[in-house]
């Protein structure tokens, strides 16, 4: 558990002793404000087609969307960051307790 595994090393553990998504996670922070830009950018064009009720409502929603949407996959992220730390940690110290024990 304590050597480092490269990426392909990992991608390829089918015991799931390593995780990839330590090594990927900029990778899918960045993928998801794409995303979530192009879709609120076609939510905003599409409001200037509904008239000037509906681009006050693209001007003021759409940015604050977007802001959530941001907010809700940073979070998501760091909690499966956040899980997959406490298990790496977790499985350090039952390591360590065998080795004590031994």
């Amino acid at each position: 558990m304590n050597q480092r595994k490269s990426f392909f090393e990992a991608l390829f553990d089918f015991s799931f002793s390593s995780f990839i998504a330590t090594k990927v996670i900029g990778i899918l922070y960045i993928i998801s404000i794409v995303i979530s830009s192009i879709v609120c950018l076609f939510l905003l064009l599409g409001s200037f087609n509904s008239g000037i009720g509906g681009v006050f409502a693209g001007l003021i929603g759409v940015p604050l969307l977007w802001i959530f949407n941001v907010i809700i996959s940073r979070l998501s992220l760091e909690s499966l960051i956040a899980s997959i730390k406490t298990s790496e940690n977790t499985a350090r110290v039952a390591e360590m307790m065998q080795n004590q024990n031994s």
